[in-house]
């Protein structure tokens, strides 16, 4: 019996050496596969502003490669990297490939005399010269008929774009005569709109709802109220009683 003790006894602690030996050996194994994955990941370099050939060798100091996308005019230099990805500042495995998009440099285009032409002439002769309208102002003007142009930014002429846009502003003709919003409140709807015909102006939008006070087909409110500057263009808004 004491025999057999001490044998299951050795047995026990020879299983448990093994066991230490083997979790030992895991952990090991673990840590090692972390630092050799760990190895082989860098840091995603800040490229855009960079030259082609500086990028390249920041790249390949890293053990990463490079692949040009795109090229889009900017006012960045010519083959200078605008756009990058994956993103800077992230980590990545070596070899993988970092895509860029250069520069062309400012697009060079000819800018023609806009102004004093309608908008509808003048988008046509920007698309035929491969230009679009940029940022498009209005503004009303007594001297110029409504569609004229009257300003353009960049001036007539060859200009280095980022974009080919060109900003208009364009005359809106002689402003509307203007009157001040009366008061409709206790009116009928014809009444309301025969005074409102006399200025020129009309309805936009009446909306009828239930107003036991007040009988039926009388104004009880309005839009714009009284007092407010109004002309030809104004929404004008009359609640009537049903």
């Amino acid at each position: 019996m004491k025999l057999l003790r001490k044998r299951l006894e050795w047995f026990g602690q020879l299983a448990l050496l093994v066991f230490v030996l083997g979790s030992v050996a895991f952990l090991s194994a673990i840590t090692a596969m972390r630092f050799a994955i760990q190895g082989r990941e860098v840091q995603m370099p800040q490229l855009a502003g960079k030259k082609t050939t500086d990028a390249l060798a920041v790249l390949q100091k890293l053990g990463l490669t490079m692949k040009v996308d795109d090229r889009v005019y900017s006012d960045k230099p010519v083959d200078t990297v605008v756009r990058q990805s994956p993103p800077p500042d992230i980590k990545v495995k070596r070899g993988q490939r970092a895509h860029v998009v250069l520069s062309l440099g400012p697009q060079h285009v000819t800018i023609p005399a806009l102004t004093d032409k309608s908008l509808r002439a003048t988008r046509i002769e920007l698309l035929r010269g491969g230009l679009q309208v940029g940022e498009l102002s209005s503004v009303y003007l007594a001297n110029y008929a409504a569609d004229d142009v009257v300003q353009q930014e960049p001036a007539p002429g060859t200009s280095d774009a980022i974009s080919p846009h060109v900003d208009l502003l364009v005359s809106l003709g002689p402003r509307p005569p203007a009157y001040v919003m009366p008061d409709f409140t206790g009116l009928t709807l014809p009444e309301a709109e025969q005074k409102l015909a006399g200025a020129g102006l009309r309805v936009s939008k009446i909306t009828s709802f239930a107003l036991p006070v007040m009988g039926s087909g009388i104004v009880a409110g309005q839009s714009p109220l009284r007092g407010a500057r109004v002309d030809v263009n104004t929404t004008i808004e009359l609640q009537v009683a049903q």
